[in-house]
This record gives structure tokens, sequence and C-alpha cells, in this order.
């Protein structure tokens, strides 16, 4: 190496090398610190591996050898030269700009690669120019590359290496899996120095459900030198990352949209530029309760700055195991009494508002049906807000059914457009926002329901996937699809500047667009239409590796009929995340009524801490099968400890008794000095639970009783 240049920041280790051959490259990004020696390597390694902005153009040659389909020796990303580094600062921190050229083809790379004051995460933005006199045609522009996941430590990847997969799907959102390389298929079979495969460990998404199969994240540990590299793409369409092999090294490639995988191409006529997803990636110890940590404090920093984030109000919405899309002004009046009652701050209407009868296909103008709501939507509104309750309501801004009456009045060109037919899913068209006539459209809807009505909330939800995206005014459909995506994000943006105190919610019939495109711009996450209430505390449990405890909304639907513990456990789902209160709470117990006031009242006193906490799982992530589940939340000074019992015919006979560790809840105290108590529920139903904690060994051994239930703990 020429020189290297060398960051640290928080935890994370940084090293850039620049060669003889003026090519510079990422030898290092790790919680450890750098080892020049270690691995020793022949100087040829560095001529077509650690590229950390892997471009593809049409019609060039792979001067390297590579394998199948892999983005490795992309070109002219191999031959790109250095071209210049500076350093600035932002409000954020420390911001590297490096520059790369390739005189052949005129491409120019600029990787923006943003520190963040106190952080072990950076977020890398790479764009590429055209300063050539040709048309080039964009294939590839990776987002953030790594050569050498395995290098640090002696042992091989098969025994020390990690790999944490998000599942994610409708109604099972948040199914996390750790594998090895090897049983993923990859394993390190050839130990020489330029040793390849053509296999790869792929995950895509594509189309507008950017978490439809699998959440836009990953995290990969290695055990032995006790490091972790977690990443985030901050997109909220297609992408695609993979984990190969180049030169007896284990690599990482993440991208956004890319031609293989997301139909994605681009035309860079001289002078035009385009701009790769943001992709963040940080480091930690190897514990999954340490990324996620890590990354929860990232998201908070590149969130939008709101007053919901910090005061967490508790949320009503009356669908879920409640109306079910069939609202009535008569229905609705008991329900707002019994919210209100409960201590519940918003009242959400959610689907059916706007239509008689059946009207998934009808939807699209927004406009209040006069047969539910005979007064209109602003008597209910006000009447909400006369309980002490901010009214909120349910839309669907990217979609217009195909029997909606505007629909067959407007032009193609509002809508996703494919082989010159309109695109459609589900008897829904695709609106496409690079339109200004559609985002006149809903900024007037908008505009109507806020000044007309007083709604102080929206639950945006979207229940189609278009798929590959749109031919209209676009060089692919992918293209089209990603121009689409970030006109949508520059709507979200406008409505936030008009209108800054009000509360969007991100759905897609639940978390299937859980990305933090979206998260950094909405408050409020839904994360699933799970009706199961048992089956829903995986998905609670596992809440905080997806996105940030206070944006989390947990549903909270206590049954018409069931028993005090079942009340608690829908409690205990949502009292360390955002409740999402449902449930026809004007037909239940007293008694269980009792239960929902004194939860809500309980997370009341918890919600500032919730606010800054980070998360902890004592018995690692929940897996639907396990029989005992468990996640805290901590701050400096104090835990709040879910535990849920879950002994169902799925999870099998299982034992009364659960042993929770707690000696790494935080790593510089010591735990014979922590004090627990039990929390929620405080009085009732006490003899069904009994607990102790036993400071020498740090365990929490608590006794349920019953086969499902849950309890809060605090831990100080």
């Amino acid at each position: 190496m020429v020189r290297t240049y060398e960051y640290q920041e928080g935890k994370l280790h940084v090293v850039f090398g620049l060669t003889e051959e003026n090519r510079i490259r990422l030898l290092h990004y790790s919680a450890a610190p750098y080892d020049p020696d270690r691995p020793a390597e022949p100087a040829n390694y560095y001529l077509e591996g650690y590229q950390f902005a892997a471009l593809n153009f049409s019609g060039l040659n792979r001067p390297y050898e590579k394998q199948g389909s892999m983005y490795v020796c992309t070109e002219p990303g191999t031959s790109m030269t250095f071209a210049g580094l500076t350093e600035t600062r932002t409000k954020e921190g420390r911001l590297v700009t490096i520059v790369q050229e390739d005189a052949a083809t005129g491409a120019r790379v600029e990787t923006c690669l943003q520190f963040f004051d106190g952080l072990s995460t950076a977020r890398f933005v790479n764009t590429v120019t055209n300063i050539g006199t040709q048309t080039q045609t964009l294939e590839y522009l990776g987002s953030f590359s790594l050569l050498g996941l395995e290098k640090e430590g002696i042992q091989d990847a098969d025994r020390k290496m990690r790999l944490y997969i998000p599942h994610n799907s409708w109604q099972k959102e948040l199914s996390w899996q750790c594998m090895t390389f090897a049983e993923l298929g990859l394993p390190q079979n050839q130990p020489h120095n330029f040793a390849r495969t053509s296999k790869t460990i792929e995950f895509t998404n594509t189309g507008n459900w950017s978490a439809k199969d699998y959440l836009p994240m990953g995290y990969i540990e290695n055990t032995e030198a006790d490091t972790g590299l977690f990443f985030q793409i901050e997109h909220d369409g297609s992408w695609h990352w993979e984990v190969g092999m180049q030169n007896s090294h284990f690599y990482l490639n993440v991208s956004g949209p890319t031609e293989v995988q997301s139909h994605f191409s681009k035309q860079l006529e001289p002078g035009d530029s385009f701009t790769a997803v943001p992709v963040s990636a940080g480091v930690s110890d190897a514990d999954i309760s340490d990324a996620m940590g890590e990354l929860t404090e990232y998201r908070r920093r590149i969130r939008r700055p709101n007053a919901d984030d910090r005061a967490l109000p508790v949320i009503f919405n009356d669908y879920m195991n409640c109306l079910f899309g069939d609202p009535t002004a008569q229905k609705e009046k008991p329900l707002i009494d019994a919210a209100a009652a409960a201590g519940c701050e918003y009242f959400v209407i959610d689907a059916g508002w706007y239509a008689p009868g059946e009207w998934w296909a009808g939807v699209g103008e927004w406009q209040e049906c006069l047969e539910r709501f005979p007064n209109g939507l602003r008597e209910i509104c006000d009447y909400a807000r006369s309980k002490g309750l901010v009214p909120g309501v349910w839309v669907e801004p990217e979609v217009m059914g195909i029997h909606c009456r505007l629909a067959d009045s407007v032009p193609d060109d509002w809508f996703f457009l494919r082989h010159g037919k309109r695109v459609f899913d589900r008897s829904r068209y695709q609106l496409d926002y690079r339109n200004p006539e559609v985002t006149a459209h809903m900024n007037a809807v908008v505009d109507r329901l806020v000044q007309d009505c007083g709604v102080g909330y929206f639950k945006f939800d979207y229940n189609i996937e278009p798929g590959i995206g749109t031919e209209l005014h676009a060089d692919s459909f992918g293209d089209g699809l990603l121009a689409h995506e970030r006109a949508y994000l520059a709507w979200l943006d406008g409505l936030f500047a008009k209108y800054p105190d009000l509360v969007i919610e991100n759905c897609s019939s639940g978390g299937l667009r859980m990305d933090y495109a979206l998260l950094s711009r909405c408050s409020i996450q839904s994360t699933s239409d799970q009706e199961d209430y048992v089956q829903y505390s995986t998905i609670a449990a596992n809440v905080p590796t997806g996105v940030t405890s206070e944006q989390a909304a947990v549903w909270s639907y206590p049954l018409k009929q069931g028993d005090p513990e079942e009340a608690v456990f829908n409690m205990v789902n949502a009292l360390l995340c955002r409740i999402h209160q449902s449930g026809h709470l004007a037909e239940i117990s007293p008694e269980r009524f009792a239960l929902v006031q004194e939860g809500i009242s309980y997370y009341k006193t918890i919600r500032h801490d919730i606010a800054v906490s980070v998360p902890f799982w004592p018995l690692g992530l929940a897996h639907t099968a396990d029989p005992w589940v468990a996640l805290a939340v901590r701050t400096g000074e104090k835990a709040y400890l879910a535990v849920w019992r879950r002994n169902t015919a799925v999870n099998g006979a299982g034992s009364d008794f659960a042993e929770i560790p707690l000696g790494k809840l935080w790593k510089d105290r010591n735990t014979a000095e922590l004090h627990v108590r039990l929390a929620y529920p405080e009085k009732a139903l006490k003899e069904h639970c009994t607990y102790s904690y036993t400071g020498s060994s740090a365990l929490l051994t608590v006794h349920f009783t019953q086969t499902c239930m849950a309890r809060i703990f605090e831990i100080s």
C-alpha cells in the first residue's frame, strides 16, 4: 500500500488503502482494530478485490475471473482509479468523500461515507456520473461492499461465522433464523489463495413491498473474534444482498435494484448522474442484543424529529378483532367511550369509512360514506375530541380500486403501465407518484380530512404488490419503480413540512414495508395483522430488530370471550412498544377491562424510558415453537422485562418454570445488586406467578402456573 486512511468512531474501525496502481480499496470495517499483517496477502489481491463501490456498465468485459452472477469484479468498478479523498463535517459527524474515475468509460463514482458522532454505524451513498462522451447503460451500482468477513481469527469460516436471516411475511413478521455459512451451502472448501465458487447466499426483494420476504437488513457475526457486522438498506422497494467467496475470502455486497434480480437498468447520457440507495453498516460484539442496540441508536439519529416518538401516546384502532373494516357511527361511539375510559389518547377509524358494503375494489376517492356516518365523519371526529382523543382515519394512498369511479375518468399515466396495460393487483391499480396530478389528488384528500374533519392521525396502508415496476417515462421497469418510490418519499416530506405534528403510521398489510426509508419519516410502524395474540408474542418479542420500540405499533386486543390471563397476555405484547389498543372494550367483563386500564396506566409511567431504551434478549430471539420467550428494554438505570409462557399445541408441553439469565443485561453492573419486582399486573392474579432472583448466578427464576400467560418485571 502507498498509504492508508484510518478512521474510528465508537467501536467502528475503518481502513482504506491506496495501492501502487492508484486504486483505493476498503481493507477493514470491523469492531476489531486493524491488523495489517493478518491476513498476509499477495499484492494482486488488491487489483480485483476490496472494492467498496461495485459498478457494472453494459457491454464491458470483466477482466478478472468470477463465477455465476455474483457482483464481484464488476466493470468499470474494478478499473476505476483514485481521484481524491476529502474530509468535512456535517451536523451528524465526519463525512468522508472518495472519488474514483475510469477514463475509458467516463465513469466517475463519488462515495459519501457519513460517520455519526459516538455511534458505531456509518452510512454509504454512492453516486455515479457519466463524465465521458458516450451514453452508458447502468446495470448495477452497489451501495456497500466488504471483502474479508472472516479474516479476523484463525478458525475457518465453517466454525466461527454466523448469518442471521430476517425472514418476514404476512402475520409472521420478524422471524429470524441463525445459520452458519456452511449450513447455507457456502462452506470454506478451498483454502488456497485464489479460491472461488459460483455459489452465493442471496436475499432479494423485487417490488414495492420492501419487506414481504425478508426485512431489508442483516447481521453477521464472527464468534471467534467476538465481532458483529449489521447493515440496513434504507429503501422502500427493490434491493439485493449477497454473501459469497472471492479469493478465499467471504464478501458481502448490498445494493438497491439490479438488472438481473429487479429488471433495473438506467441510461446515463453524458453529464447524467445516478445515486444508489443508502445503506448503513455498523459493528458490535458478536451478540445480537449488542448489534440491535447499536442499530437502535442509529435509527433514532436518522429519524425525522417528532413529538410522537418522544411522548408515545396510546392509540386505539377499531380494526383488529373488533370492527374489522365495518365501522358505523353507531358502533364507534361506544368504542370511543370505552377507549377514553381505558386511557387511550388517539382513536383511529380503520378501513371502511368511505363506502357502503363491500369496499375493497372501489377505494380511491376517500369521501365519507353517509350510509355509515349519516351526520358525516366530522361528527365522530368531534365526538372523539370531546372525550379527549385525537381522531385518525385509515387511507391507502398509493392505490385506486378498479371499480373506483375516478379510475375511469383519469388518464393511464396516473398508473403503473406494463406492455401498454395498467398494472393491478388484488383489484387495485398502482398509482404513480411521479405524476403531479396524482400527488395533487392525494394532497387534496389529506387537506380535506385534516382541515374539515380535524384528523390528526393517518394510518397509511398498502395492500398490493405491483411487481417489477412501470414502463412509462422510464429506461426499464425497475427504473420506473425506483423513481416512483423516491417521488412517494418526497410527497411524504411535503406532508410533514405542511403538517409537522401530523402522525402518520406506516402500514403494508402489517409489517411488509418495514424499512428506514419510510421509518425515517413516519413516526410509527404497523408490525403485523396477526390475529392470534399468542402467536403475536413472537413478533412483539422480536420487534426491536426491525424498528425502534417507540415506533413499533403492537396490537392489544382482548377477546369478547376470554379470561383475565388472556387480557394480560394481550397487554404484555404491547407494553414495551407502542400500544395499539383494539378489541370490543365496551363489551368485555369489568375485571378484564380493569386489567386493560391498569396496563395503559402503567405504560404511561414507563414510556419515557421506552423512548430511549435499547433491547436485550436474555433467552435469544424468539421463535414460534419456543415455549418461553423474553424481551427486555433497558436504559442506563432500569430495565423492563416481558416474559411469555406459550405451552400450546404448537409449542409443546414445556415446563412451569423458566430460568432467565440477566448477567449481560448491563455489562458494567454488579448483578448481585439487581432488584427485580413484578410490575404488571401488580396485584391481580398473583397466585399464578411466583419468582425469585439469585444475584450470584444472575438468574431470574419464574413460575407461571397457567399454560399461556405473560408478565412484566422491572429490574433496577
